[in-house]
């Protein structure tokens, strides 16, 4: 080799090298172990292993019986490779959305182990759900892949992604894939967002048509609505019979309703704020949710 070429061939090796890293990574399927939750981190392209799901068991979410066993049984029969829909659990903050979506896939598992496969992903990372279902389609597992907190702002276009991957596309949805996804908007588009669309449009009401019609993807809908004091209570006191708190009926009853009081709101969430305030005076431990 000339003189003149050795002298460049490190530096062609580097740049060969540079130009590799650049370019686009063949896909890989992923493989899952034998857990039973991730955590898909986009960046990476890769399943974070969840070793303990943050979870309630289902005989502890009290005031949402019909929409509890609505998703329990679509879960089931996910689980069992039946047929069963997209879901969307939407409605009042702190209400259980995400907890009843944990609980359910707790309860199969526990029910008929390794049955189902939780992995959550992200809502900044709703643009790579294709890639991810495309992954996971050969992985042999019944994956159900949760989104809490979905909903999208003035110029987000990534709910096109979403709307395509809910009914598959050209191939079709992938049938060991489900998604359910939580959100505080029924339609996941802010009003002034729909609004705006109509007041600019030629034809206001195709403007709104493709945002409004993502919710239209989603085969269940279940509604979360405020609860009412006596639904409040009941949670309460579920969590005192369920963690054997020593005290007096009246004495927490009173103290559930000014709790909720000064909060201004009746939900799980601060059912459960109370409970941990209860627990920590009375001097219990609780188990790390």
């Amino acid at each position: 080799m000339p003189q003149e070429e050795k002298q460049f061939a490190p530096l062609l090796t580097r740049i060969a090298e540079a130009l590799e890293r650049l370019g686009p990574r063949p896909d890989v399927p992923l493989k899952l172990d034998d857990m039973g939750a991730f955590v898909w981190h986009a960046g990476q392209k890769r399943l974070q292993p969840v070793p303990r799901v943050n979870h309630v068991p289902l005989e502890l979410l009290c005031g949402i019986d019909h929409v509890r066993d609505q998703l329990l049984a679509n879960t089931r029969r996910f689980a069992a490779g039946l047929p069963a829909n997209n879901v969307l659990l939407w409605g009042a903050r702190g209400m259980g959305k995400s907890s009843l979506v944990k609980a359910a896939h707790a309860a199969v598992n526990h029910a008929t182990p390794n049955a189902l496969t939780l992995i959550e992903i992200h809502r900044e990372d709703i643009d790579s759900l294709p890639d991810l279902m495309t992954r996971l389609r050969d992985v042999g597992r019944q994956c159900l892949i949760f989104c809490d907190d979905l909903s999208f702002d003035n110029d987000d276009t990534s709910y096109k992604s979403l709307k395509a991957v809910l009914e598959g596309g050209i191939e079709g949805r992938p049938d060991n894939i489900l998604f359910y996804a939580t959100s505080n908007r029924r339609h996941l588009m802010p009003r002034d967002m729909m609004e705006n669309e109509r007041s600019t449009a030629i034809n206001p009401s195709e403007a709104v048509e493709e945002k409004v019609s993502l919710s239209d993807r989603f085969g269940l809908w279940l509604g979360f609505h405020a609860c009412s004091q006596q639904d409040y209570l009941d949670m309460v006191a579920g969590y005192i019979s369920h963690f054997s708190l020593p005290i007096e009926e009246a004495q927490w009853r009173a103290e559930a309703i000014e709790w909720s009081a000064t909060r201004g709101a009746r939900s799980g969430r601060v059912a459960w704020q109370f409970i941990q305030d209860l627990a920590g005076r009375l001097g219990h431990t609780l188990p790390v949710r």
